[in-house]
């Protein structure tokens, strides 16, 4: 760049990495995900995930990207520093942000080959160009990157200042297993990801996965010679598994039936509240494909206002540990600096049946024979309720709460399918016309951003990119997202935030149940220690981030791990991602990143940085 710049030292709040859905996400589940878990839950997630807009963002992507992707690619490391630039016309002059990080220069991939800016630049355009991108928020702000003093030195060029800069290039793609990096969709269905971590894969089917230590990793050997993981079909099977010996270690979805299991002395349990919060959901895309029962405003605010959260609370979450909780009233967010004031939060006082029925009969609804609304053409709209089969706690609210909305005239009908077709199909597909969730949420609200802005619904015109599976769309709410984004000023930020949240009450398009507690149990005379065991209960990466330090206490040779879901698919760019149980078994476990995620919600460099990357904000 020609023009004298004025740099600061760029301190970015810490921000999450993509939201994912548990069960997704927990789970169960979205997670995002979701039943990040979102269960689809995630995240992070992202994270987070002004003014870029929609469109710069997009125009970014078709102008900058492709051409970067073709014009640079793999000569990348060939051509270097700024050089590349003047040659591969690479225009940083409307840089806005800068970030130089220097990677370990002894970080290779389990093959042995380097870990290079060429793997950071195949990264952006995977997730920028991929057919199914799962989320390019934050990536869209980038207008490149290059090398500077040598291949393990990327300089990275940022359009806005873009404050969640920690929720990229996590995971990295190996550049060199990508005939095209600007299309991965199909590039990981016969194995598993490269490992840039302490463990890689020596096998993965659709019955198990076996980690073994990476002979190439730089750091530190993993503790444990072999981790198995193994799936569970529901929670029954899996509390009989810990309580006999079968698994090691679980990370289930926490149900009081658990308790049960760690009566047994050899059995601990760790518990603990984080940033994990369920919800109900509602599809309300106005796309032609995706149009359903709530796109229809004023039937959906009735249908929001005839659900009694209270109620549901005090059926299905007091008997699992909410007799010390509240009902949770944030929205998709869980109490602290952007929700301080539970009681008070925009999703309080949601409850309204006598409301509900007064503004149907005011747009012309009426009670058929069957008790059921109708709209001015006769018409009883069924509503569509998915939830992931197997998952006892989701079906008993079914079982609880569609009896009662139909008391209040509302058709409503289970729709479900095993986790898999939920978080990694349907959800992403917006196939459905109410969801219930659980989202593991990354350390900051920027995955707010990749899950309800309106360019992140994936749709035919955006190539069905983006992690927004409900449809919501509120432009001033877009925007106030995206410009906490790229805002310093934590005060200013937390306003942006708490505006958004509010819109998405005022458009009903969500309904917060439940801070859900996370949980592990271990048999303490198979593996250990206590500390490390119990160290990332809450963390967003979870489990994952003390597998290299588990050690095998009965010498047997093995960890083995249940799974409470097991992905189907290992793109870690697609829809696959939307799934926590994908991200804790297989990216998050192998896959390099520039930073990790702390069990109290920090970011830290991880052993890939050779130190703190320098962020000039110009």
């Amino acid at each position: 760049m020609t023009k004298k710049r004025r740099t600061t030292r760029f301190l970015a709040v810490a921000v999450g990495l993509s939201l994912v859905a548990a069960a997704c996400g927990d789970d169960d589940d979205d997670d995002a995900t979701t039943d990040t878990e979102a269960d689809a839950d995630a995240d992070a997630d992202a994270d987070a995930d002004a003014d870029a807009d929609a469109d710069e963002g997009d125009d970014m992507a078709e102008d900058e990207g492709d051409d970067m992707a073709e014009d640079e690619g793999d000569d990348m490391a060939e051509d270097e520093g700024d050089d590349m630039a003047e040659d591969e016309g690479l225009d940083t002059s409307a840089a806005a942000m800068i970030i130089t990080v220097d990677l370990n220069p002894d970080a290779v991939w389990d093959d042995g080959t380097p870990i290079t800016v060429t793997d950071l630049q195949c990264t952006l355009d995977a997730n920028l160009n991929t057919p199914g991108s799962l989320s390019t928020t934050g990536f869209d702000q980038m207008i490149g990157i290059e090398a500077g003093e040598s291949d393990k030195q990327a300089i990275m060029y940022f359009s806005t200042v873009y404050a969640p800069y920690k929720t990229l290039f996590n995971p990295i793609l190996k550049a060199d297993r990508h005939a095209d990096c600007n299309d991965v969709s199909l590039d990981f269905e016969d194995a598993p990801p490269d490992s840039g971590r302490p463990f890689k894969f020596q096998d993965w089917t659709t019955g198990q996965s076996i980690l073994v230590p990476n002979e190439n990793y730089w750091g530190d050997a993993p503790a444990a010679p072999q981790i198995v993981m193994v799936p569970f079909a529901d929670q029954d099977t899996e509390k009989a598994a810990i309580a006999s010996g079968e698994v090691d270690y679980i990370y289930p979805q926490w149900d009081p039936g658990f308790r049960e299991v760690g009566e047994d002395a050899a059995v601990d349990i760790d518990l603990q509240f984080g940033a994990n919060y369920e919800g109900f959901y509602f599809q309300q895309s106005d796309d032609p494909q995706h149009i359903g029962p709530f796109s229809d405003p004023v039937y959906r605010e009735a249908f929001w206002m005839s659900i009694d959260r209270a109620s549901v609370f005090q059926q299905i979450y007091v008997p699992i540990g909410g007799e010390t909780a509240e009902l949770l009233n944030c929205g998709p967010i869980t109490p602290g600096p952007y929700c301080e004031d539970n009681a008070a939060a925009p999703f309080a006082d949601s409850y309204d049946p006598d409301g509900a029925a007064a503004l149907l009969e005011e747009a012309g609804w009426s009670l058929n024979g069957d008790g059921f609304w109708q709209n001015p053409d006769g018409e009883v709209p069924e509503v569509r309720w998915i939830i992931n089969t197997g998952n006892t706690r989701r079906e008993s609210t079914q079982a609880f709460l569609i009896p009662l909305l139909a008391e209040q005239g509302f058709n409503v009908v289970p729709s479900n399918c095993d986790a898999a077709c939920y978080f990694q199909q349907r959800l992403p597909a917006l196939d459905y016309d109410m969801a219930m969730y659980i989202s593991t949420a990354p350390p900051d609200p920027a995955y707010l951003t990749s899950s309800f802005t309106c360019d992140q619904i994936p749709v035919e015109a955006n190539d069905y990119v983006g992690q927004n599976s409900g449809g919501w769309c509120n432009e001033a709410a877009s925007d106030a997202l995206l410009q906490a984004d790229q805002t310093v000023d934590e005060a200013e930020r937390a306003d942006l935030i708490v505006g958004a949240l509010e819109a998405m009450a005022a458009d009903h398009h969500m309904l917060p149940l439940f801070q859900f507690p996370n949980s592990g149990l271990w048999r303490n005379d198979k593996v250990g220690p206590p500390e490390v065991m119990g160290a990332n209960s809450n963390n967003y990466m979870a489990f994952a981030r003390s597998l290299d330090a588990m050690e095998d206490l009965d010498g047997d040779g093995q960890i083995v791990i249940g799974a409470e879901q097991w992905p189907e698919c290992l793109n870690p760019i697609t829809e696959c991602a939307n799934s926590s149980w994908y991200v804790w078994t297989v990216s998050f476990a192998v896959m390099p990143g520039l930073w990790d995620t702390t069990n109290d919600q920090r970011f830290v460099p991880t052993d890939l940085l050779a130190s703190e990357p320098v962020v000039e904000v110009l």
